[in-house]
């Protein structure tokens, strides 16, 4: 059973290499009107972003470290983000597994919101919205981390 918590319970928990980005990006987003919340679970706490009631990010804590999953819901409105990416961070994209309801509408919970149909380094992707921009988090990371997040949070003020 999960329970509420603080983010300075969380950003003790938070590998010391990221804990000033971390800091620095929840600032941000708080600065822009995302809502926090925070809640502990087994593998350690989980941490959403909203803004304007939707998910826009969670950090995830798994074996292999700390992940954030970014929720890109506009992203072509900023594709441009997505070509500055590392190959590192574009294969992660690229082996996301493919949105299951857009190439058959029954073939997946009837409740799920339907991934992201987008263009990365000339490749078409139809990316499921749980994995499609699913990153582990280490400092070389760091700026493209927070430019997604950051452009997907500005894309969301934009749209009525």
């Amino acid at each position: 059973m999960s329970q509420k918590a603080e983010f300075k319970d969380f950003i003790v928990t938070v590998p010391e290499e990221n804990q000033d980005f971390v800091r620095k990006l929840h600032e941000k987003l708080m600065e822009r009107g995302c809502r926090i919340d925070i809640k502990t679970a087994r593998s350690g706490y989980v941490v959403s972003y909203s803004f304007d009631k939707k998910t826009a990010a969670n950090y995830v804590f798994r074996k292999k470290g700390m992940l954030v999953r970014i929720y890109g819901a506009h992203v072509n409105q900023y594709t441009e983000v997505l070509d500055t990416f590392p190959e590192e961070m574009v294969q992660a994209v690229l082996s996301a597994p493919p949105c299951k309801r857009m190439k058959d509408p029954d073939s997946c919970n009837p409740r799920c919101s339907m991934g992201y149909d987008f263009w990365l380094k000339g490749e078409h992707c139809q990316k499921c919205r749980s994995s499609a921009f699913m990153f582990l988090i280490y400092p070389q990371n760091h700026t493209y981390i927070e430019k997604l997040l950051l452009s997907e949070v500005q894309a969301r003020r934009n749209t009525p």
